[in-house]
């Protein structure tokens, strides 16, 4: 760390010269994520399954610094490798992997098919895998190493029925984040995750509409009350809550930081 750091400590979160990869960026978390890193200097190649969700994501990145995307389905290992390697040949390296992209997994244990197994792992786990194993070769020759962000859940950390599945994957997410942290950390490489709590987004509030694809504010406002039930603050979370972590994480303020599981969740739940 230089010096004179003290003098100008906001100089760590640019990223200019820096390229990111971020998964899951058409909305929510994923999107309020890229448009911070952008805001922070990087380039950004954007990666989702929504392409309509990509191009207004794209508008917002395009203001600040520059970004690209490209349609992908997280659940098809080649298109995965093709996201990161778009980055090198876009741009001609890669510093930095966000890996948003995920889904609820709805369903007691007892009613979980085998297609629901495959897709959720596949989904919430594999994909971060690959993203990961991709992401390496790219990231070891840097000077300035690399910052893997993987993004778990605080439903890790607090048992609920009916979303069990996908509890499971999320955790092994977090154990794959902590692993992974001890075998790149010799090339520079950092690897943290973040764990939301209750945020509102289109992934959150999936289940407070109706059939016909309307929201029922009644179960709405109720999910709300809950969720600032369970923290002290008394607060439910925004999708650039989850940003501000994030590009913390990418960002040279947390060089000493790995290994870690960010518990970004207005005190819903702790851990030891």
């Amino acid at each position: 760390m230089q010096e004179n750091s003290a003098a100008s400590p906001m100089k760590a979160y640019d990223l200019s010269g820096r390229v990111a990869v971020v998964t899951g960026a058409a909305s929510g978390i994923g999107q309020r994520s890229a448009e911070f890193l952008s805001a922070a200097g990087a380039r950004i190649v954007l990666g989702d399954i929504d392409a309509e969700g990509l191009e207004v994501t794209a508008g917002r990145v395009n203001q600040t610094s520059a970004g690209v995307t490209q349609v992908t389905d997280v659940t098809d290992r080649s298109a995965v490798e093709a996201l990161i390697q778009r980055a090198v040949d876009e741009y001609g390296r890669l510093d930095i992997l966000c890996n948003i992209a995920g889904a609820m997994s709805p369903g007691t244990i007892e009613e979980i098919t085998d297609d629901q197994l495959e897709k959720a792992l596949s989904l919430n786990l594999r994909s971060v895998i690959w993203g990961c194993r991709a992401a390496i070769p790219a990231m070891k020759g840097n000077e300035t190493g690399g910052s893997i962000i993987n993004v778990s859940s605080g439903a890790i950390d607090s048992p609920t029925p009916g979303i069990g599945l996908y509890a499971i994957t999320k955790a092994a997410v977090a154990m794959l984040t902590k692993t992974l942290a001890t075998e790149v950390g010799p090339y520079g490489i950092r690897v943290n995750a973040l764990c939301p709590g209750a945020t509102m987004t289109k992934f959150t509030t999936w289940r407070m509409h109706r059939e016909d694809g309307t929201l029922d504010r009644e179960a709405y406002d109720q999910f709300v009350e809950r969720m600032r039930a369970r923290s002290p603050l008394g607060e439910v979370g925004e999708a650039e809550d989850q940003a501000h972590i994030l590009l913390h994480l990418a960002s040279d303020a947390a060089r000493w930081t790995t290994g870690t599981i960010m518990r970004a969740n207005g005190g819903q739940t702790f851990s030891w």
